[in-house]
This record gives structure tokens, C-alpha cells and sequence, in this order.
């Protein structure tokens, strides 16, 4: 476990429980603290009483999709050191400009890699 990262927080946010499963897994075996949403005003619900670090968000969800999310996360006050990355199979050039210009700090097309998951969120937090 790397101690450096037990007092990070990460909102994991999707509505494929598997998904949810995998990446707070990933996480927590890195000393992350945790919590789950599997849309988005749930998200924003719990996003803004954990206050977390980085926020993991699929773009794919029913009624509220993970770019309105993003979107208003940025206008939460209370959210604005909060990084979000997008991790989600809608992977065209649009998709993406779409993700950077609605606040995402980074953008992964699922399938994703562990490891290369695991390394974006400890960048983000170590040079922030």
C-alpha cells in the first residue's frame, strides 16, 4: 500500500456495478478512500458531501449523462480543486474535445488498463 495515498479520496461514478467494483478495488488496494455513485445526480449528491480529491466518471449513464455531471460539478463551488477523469467506451475525437471542454483533466476509453488507471490517478494527485 502506498501511504502517501490513505487520505486521497476518489468518487467512482458508473452505472455498470462490475465497473464500480473493478476501479474501487484498483484503489483502495492503493490506499485510497472510496466511494461509489452509479449516476449522475447521485454523484453530485455524494460529490459534494466527500468532497473528493479526483472523481472516476463514465459519460454513458441513464437521465443525467456523465458530461452534464462534469458540468455541474464545475460550478460547485466547494468541487473546484476536484479532478475529474472521464473513463468511458464513447471514444471518438468528439467524444473526447467533448470531455476536456465540459472540465475533465483526462480521458480513458474503456477497455482500460489497470495499471495506467492507477498511475493518471497518483499523477494527478502528486502534481495536481
Amino acid at each position: 500500500m502506498n501511504l502517501s495515498n490513505t487520505n486521497a479520496k476518489v468518487l467512482i461514478v458508473d452505472d455498470e456495478p462490475n465497473i464500480v467494483l473493478a476501479v474501487e478495488f484498483l484503489l483502495q488496494r492503493e490506499g485510497y478512500q472510496t466511494k461509489k455513485a452509479y449516476n449522475g445526480p447521485q454523484a453530485l449528491e455524494i460529490a459534494a458531501e466527500f468532497q473528493p480529491d479526483i472523481i472516476v466518471l463514465d459519460v454513458m449513464m441513464p437521465g443525467m449523462d456523465g458530461f452534464e455531471a462534469a458540468r455541474l460539478i464545475r460550478q460547485h463551488d466547494a468541487l473546484e480543486h476536484t479532478k475529474i477523469i472521464f473513463l468511458t467506451a464513447k471514444g471518438t475525437d468528439r467524444d473526447k474535445l467533448m470531455g476536456y471542454a465540459k472540465g475533465a483533466e483526462y480521458y480513458m476509453v474503456k477497455p482500460f488498463e489497470n495499471e495506467e488507471l492507477v498511475t493518471i490517478v497518483s499523477e494527478m494527485l502528486a502534481y495536481g
